[in-house]
């Protein structure tokens, strides 16, 4: 009797012992400061390594395949491309001067790179590295998004608090819209028919029909948080079936969540200072937030809509990217 006591004592400290399971999918979180790109754990946060990148990380996009990692290195003035299945840079590519945000174009073939020196928005041909054009926008252009078709290339200058809206196949700009100050990131919502410009200084996001390219609408998030000093909205995500978009919200400290359908703000989870970019696990289940001022990366939980972990980095987190195991 005290044998089996005993055994099942030692079971019960054992099984409290065992590391808790990895989740399915990993975050890659680029450090501009400490010029890596963290690995995490999804769900645990657990650390599992970092990728020696060149100078200064930020902008994150995955090819349509989810096979690669691209990574906007800008003190580097290139682009790099990581094989996610073995972690290795595969490729160096011919971004043009210091890239911070870029896209890729949904049939994979290209780039469309933010070049703030250059007040410029590169083409990219990632097959043969070689630049197609280089389209001229406002001064110091860093948001970029590319509609769902790939006939629309949206840039958005913050020097000049302007977004303008290219022709894909030509490079032509088909017009220059002005938005609240500073202008950060570009969303497309609705199968590509809306179109969101978040506005870092100004805490609002432009809400444009693609089809006119006109302000029909602005979300602002001011009146939603009367005691938060500075409101700002920086990184965008929303969920696949467009019913949840969420919003870093930079020195506020949070990351807004915003109804599509009202267009205020639901709800708001509290982060690590200075939250700039953030991304959703592929069963967005969860939601990651990356603090620069902190050093930290919060693990949201969608389904209960709380907080889940603070993951300590170090450095300066700029923003995250999930993929599947």
């Amino acid at each position: 009797m005290i044998r089996a006591w005993l055994a099942a004592l030692i079971a019960v400290l054992l099984a409290g012992c065992t590391p808790a399971a990895r989740s399915n999918d990993i975050v890659f979180v680029s450090d501009e400061q400490a010029n890596v790109v963290h690995i995490v754990d999804g769900a645990t946060g657990r650390v599992e390594g970092v990728l020696a990148t060149g100078g200064r990380p930020r902008g994150m996009q995955l090819s349509p395949d989810r096979r690669t990692l691209y990574v906007a290195a800008g003190n580097a003035n290139r682009i790099e491309a990581w094989d996610i299945a073995t972690r290795r840079r595969t490729r160096l590519l011919n971004s043009g001067p210091d890239p911070e945000r870029f896209v890729v174009s949904p049939d994979g073939r290209s780039l469309y790179i933010a070049n703030e020196n250059d007040s410029a928005v590169s083409f990219l041909d990632i097959a043969s590295n070689r630049p197609i054009r280089a389209v001229r926008v406002g001064p110091e252009p860093e948001g970029m998004g590319v509609s769902p078709g790939g006939r629309l290339v949206v840039a958005t200058s913050e020097a000049s608090s302007t977004a303008h809206f290219i022709d894909a196949a030509t490079g032509a700009v088909r017009a220059t819209v002005m938005v609240g100050n500073r202008p950060r990131d570009v969303l497309f919502l609705d199968d590509g028919r809306r179109i969101w410009v978040s506005s870092e200084q100004r805490g609002t996001i432009s809400v444009f029909d693609a089809a006119t390219l006109r302000i029909v609408h602005v979300i602002d998030l001011v009146p939603a948080f009367p005691d938060v000093d500075q409101v700002q909205s920086v990184e965008m995500k929303a969920t696949r079936d467009g019913r949840r978009v969420f919003v870093a919200m930079g020195r506020s400290n949070r990351v807004a969540e915003i109804d599509p359908t009202t267009m205020r703000v639901v709800r708001a989870f509290p982060t690590g200072e200075r939250t700039w970019g953030i991304g959703l696990s592929p069963d967005e289940t969860r939601l990651y937030a990356a603090s620069g001022l902190s050093g930290t990366l919060t693990i949201v939980d969608l389904a209960r809509n709380r907080v889940a972990r603070t993951v300590n980095l170090g450095g300066r987190p700029w923003t995250a990217l999930a993929v599947a195991r």
